[in-house]
């Protein structure tokens, strides 16, 4: 897999621009970093690659509360203290109460894998700084233990990003970067073909009118996304509305539009484009 580029897949879409990124990435051995806007495949990128490579894909969920210890290993104290009270064996081997995690499972893959670490913002400020020495090194010692756990290949690694905080100077240096902007129409036509290859061409042309249209509004805070657009589809096929009624009406906007201020926002924009404003 190491002198394998990637190529996309056949159920994901990418820009010559994320393709090179991702084989840059792969070939100068950094982590990749992905910043875009919700719904813009940020995840989907890192399953697809797997999937090209037939690749074991680990995935990190960061959360508010997550620590970049959790993504090494995890030393459960509490159950080795219960089983020396009342667990009836012994508790001096300390290794089976030292749990990897995915960064550690990762390291640990006989095969080279793919390691998506998600949504990295939403930690705190100091936590990409303290995965800096395990990521550059491709090793991490547990003092539990004192075992000392080193990368057998090195995984191709995704970090996404919605951008909710800045990262770190040190942390970015280390890193290939690359924002994935918003498709354009050309590109949306391809995405919609792989979700829904016998698609009406009079179908998908209202859609991605009307679907443009409403991220054009600027009253509409939270703009709908590539996967809210595949769900939109759906709903419209389903319904079976006729064609010009897509754009006129937009039908079932509650599947684009997630907040009460836009769907007012978009409602007040029809009007304003009926009476010719």
């Amino acid at each position: 897999m190491n002198h394998q580029t990637f190529q996309g897949s056949e159920t994901y879409v990418a820009s010559q621009e994320l393709l090179s990124a991702v084989n840059i990435s792969m070939a100068l051995e950094k982590p990749l970093l992905i910043k875009g806007e919700p719904g813009t495949g940020k995840t989907e990128l890192a399953k697809s690659i797997a999937e090209a490579f037939g690749a074991k894909l680990l995935i990190w969920s960061i959360k508010s509360t997550t620590k970049a210890q959790d993504g090494l290993y995890v030393y459960d104290v509490v159950q080795r203290l219960y089983d020396s009270q009342f667990g009836g064996k012994a508790v001096d081997n300390i290794e089976q109460y030292v749990h990897l995690g995915q960064v550690g499972a990762a390291f640990e893959s006989e095969e080279r894998c793919v390691l998506l670490i998600d949504e990295i913002d939403k930690a705190d400020l100091e936590f990409p700084n303290d995965l800096l020495w395990e990521l550059d090194q491709m090793e991490f010692t547990i003092p539990q233990t004192g075992k000392t756990i080193r990368a057998k290949h090195r995984p191709i690694i995704i970090i996404t990003s919605n951008a909710e905080k800045e990262l770190p100077d040190a942390f970015l240096r280390r890193c290939i970067f690359h924002y994935i902007s918003f498709p354009d129409e050309e590109l949306m036509r391809r995405i919609i073909s792989v979700h829904y290859p016998k698609l009406e061409q009079d179908l998908i042309d209202q859609t991605i009118a009307a679907f443009y249209w409403v991220r054009s509004l600027p009253a509409v805070q939270k703009k709908p996304s590539t996967s809210e657009l595949i769900d939109w589809i759906r709903a419209l096929t389903y319904s079976g509305i006729p064609y010009p009624d897509i754009l006129r009406k937009i039908p079932f906007a509650g599947v684009l539009l997630k907040k009460n201020e836009d769907l007012d926002a978009l409602e007040a924009a029809k009007a304003r484009r009926d009476r010719g404003y």
